[in-house]
Order: structure tokens, then C-alpha cells, then sequence
């Protein structure tokens, strides 16, 4: 989206370096895949990977790139966070220097990529203090972007405001076009809703296991551009993990400083979900629990959600959601605002 917004269609495909980190319904091994994960990737500099249509995550790995890099013009390569940010700032210069890019952008989504690292709603701040320090080593410009300011569950956009500059773009119906299909499957849930605002969809978004209530306003499809250097010198993060040459490293950093890792949540949280038995798709059993959730869900004020969310929350494994997405929009498909679920007002 963010391509067809800058660049239009008249360019060449950029080249996407981006992790390998789906969550638990994709992939359910904790923390990022790396390199020896998968079989078929291409070799583009020594230390980046390309992931074409043809690879394949190793089982019990999973992993949306190849099927991005089959629909998608983009070529979609690696980052490898397993030898710290050392590491993924060798894979950018290499990077660098064998494709002379014209441009290069660092894009999150949501804008968590600005904390300082002790705000009480911050969840996920590793793969981006990562990135962050990487970019800020390299001999190169490099403009940091952040799309849809609090669309990710973490930061409200009101925080926000005053780390990033003014919009630079709205982002609008043709740019979603691109990507459309791509958003009939695939699980990114900021993705989702940065999509569905520049469609025109407004309300309150419940997203997550944990069922946080993001506000879809105008402000949601807006791409903002930020200062690399004062983002650094706000993220103790990843000024801490600058010199990091091993994931477990940049991981313990995060605990000390942040209080936790993700990658231990989604530890913890795999090992619950091992031990779930797969529950039984019933239409008619599964519509009546979506009745209850969506009735719950209304009186806490929520207008949208998610079908990951949806799935987790009628407790459904990931292999189920591709099923229950189906049995949803061939039951209600008027309740469909894509890539969103509506809950409307009344039952």
C-alpha cells in the first residue's frame, strides 16, 4: 500500500527486507523464523535471503511470505534478527551496497516503533528497537515512516502526536487495491484496519487475544514521517541493544528494560494452546457463540473486530480460522466490511 502511495505503479518492485514473525495462529513457534527455517530461499547478498513463491517454511514453522511473494510483485527477503542487531545492520548494508536503492524507508505500522519503553500499554517493542538500531548504524538515508498512529493496540494515537511530524499522506481506496486480495487471508490485523480506514470504515476496532479497543477515525490511514535520530534517543531499547550480536542478548535487554519480552509471552502462550483440545466447528453452535460474543461486545461499545480475534475469542486454533471466516461471510456476509467483521448496533 505504502508503495503504491509513494512510488505509484509506474516504478520498479521494492525490495521488502521484513521479518519472518507471524503470530501463533500462523506460526506456532515462538519468536521470529530466521534463514534455516525454510527451504527454497534465494540467496541475494551473503547475509539476505530472498523468500520466493516456491519456499517453504519447515515444519512445524509457518510463515505468510511465500504466499505474499506469490501474489505480490515485491521482492519479499529476511531479516535475520538471530545475530542481534549486528547482525540485521550487516544484511542492510550488504543490501545497500548490491541494489543502490533510491530510497529506503523504515515503515511501522502504528507507530509502537516511537515508545521510550516504559508505557504501560507497550507489548510487542523488540522486532522494532531492532530494526530501529540497525537503521541508525547503517551510512545511509533512511526515512522512518509511521502508518495508521495507534492501529497496532499499543500506543493511542494522542501520544503520538508529538513524536512524528505532521501527515504527510492519506492513504485512499486505489491504495488498498494492490493488496486487496492478499487482505482476504492474511491475518495482519494493523494491516487490516489500516486498510479498512482508507476505505472509509470508522468505529471502534477489537483486535488481539486480549480484545483491545482501537478508535478507526481519520487519522487512522494517515502516513506520518519521523526524526530516526530522536527516535533512537527516546527507544532505551534499542540504544541499549546497538552493539547486540544474538537475539537471546537483545532479548534479555528487553527484560531488564521493558519488564518482559514478547517472545516469552508467546512462549507461555504456546505451550497453553499445546495443551487445548481443538474444538469442533459447528455452524450452527459456532453462530450461537457469535451471537454472545458479538452482544458482549456491544456493550463495550465495539462497532468492528477481527477474524483473528473472532477466532481466538470463540476458541478456535489457527488452522480453523480460514473455516470459521468462511462459514462467517457465507452465514452474514452483509456483516462484512473488508477485511473486517461489523457488529452492528442492534442484534
Amino acid at each position: 500500500m505504502l508503495d503504491a502511495a509513494l512510488y505509484g505503479d509506474g516504478g520498479s518492485p521494492a525490495v521488502i527486507l521484513t521479518y519472518a514473525w507471524d503470530r501463533l495462529l500462523i506460526d506456532p513457534v515462538p519468536g521470529p523464523r530466521g534463514p534455516a527455517n525454510f527451504t527454497g530461499l534465494c540467496p541475494l547478498t551473503r547475509s539476505v535471503w530472498t523468500v520466493p513463491a516456491d519456499a517453504k517454511p519447515i515444519a512445524p514453522a509457518g510463515s505468510t511470505l511465500p504466499r505474499l511473494a506469490a501474489e505480490l510483485p515485491h521482492t519479499f527477503a529476511l531479516i535475520d534478527p538471530l545475530h542481534g542487531a549486528e547482525g540485521i545492520t550487516r544484511q542492510l548494508e550488504e543490501l545497500i551496497e548490491h541494489l543502490t536503492p533510491e530510497s529506503i524507508d523504515l515503515l511501522d505500522v502504528g507507530g509502537d516503533i516511537l515508545a521510550k519503553g516504559d508505557e504501560p500499554t507497550l507489548r510487542s517493542p523488540l522486532g522494532d528497537a531492532l530494526t530501529l538500531a540497525a537503521c541508525c548504524q547503517v551510512n545511509a538515508p533512511i526515512r522512518l515512516l509511521v502508518a495508521g498512529p495507534g492501529l497496532d493496540g499499543e500506543l493511542p494515537a494522542e501520544i503520538l502526536a508529538d513524536r512524528m511530524g505532521p501527515a504527510s499522506l492519506t492513504l485512499m481506496p486505489g491504495h488498498v487495491e494492490p493488496i486487496s486480495s492478499v487482505l482476504e487471508w492474511h491475518p495482519s490485523e494493523a494491516t487490516a484496519m489500516l486498510a479498512a480506514t482508507a476505505r472509509g470504515v470508522r468505529g471502534l476496532c477489537e483486535v488481539r487475544d486480549a480484545g483491545l479497543p482501537v478508535p478507526l477515525t481519520d487519522e487512522s490511514p494517515t502516513i506520518h514521517e519521523a526524526d530516526l535520530d530522536d527516535t533512537l534517543s527516546r527507544n532505551e531499547l534499542a540504544r541499549a541493544i546497538l552493539a547486540t550480536e544474538t537475539l537471546a542478548e537483545a532479548e534479555q535487554y528487553s527484560r531488564e528494560i521493558c519488564g518482559y519480552s514478547e517472545i516469552d509471552y508467546e512462549r507461555n502462550k504456546a505451550s497453553w494452546l499445546g495443551s487445548q483440545p481443538e474444538q469442533k466447528l459447528d455452524p450452527e453452535a459456532t453462530l450461537r457463540q457469535l451471537d454472545q460474543f458479538e452482544a458482549q461486545a456491544r456493550d463495550r461499545g465495539i462497532t468492528h473486530t477481527t477474524f483473528r480475534r473472532i477466532t481466538e475469542a470463540l476458541g478456535f486454533s489457527g488452522k480453523q480460522r480460514k473455516d470459521l471466516r468462511a462459514l462467517l461471510l457465507s452465514s452474514r456476509p452483509e456483516q462484512y466490511e473488508a477485511p473486517l467483521w461489523h457488529i452492528p448496533a442492534e442484534a
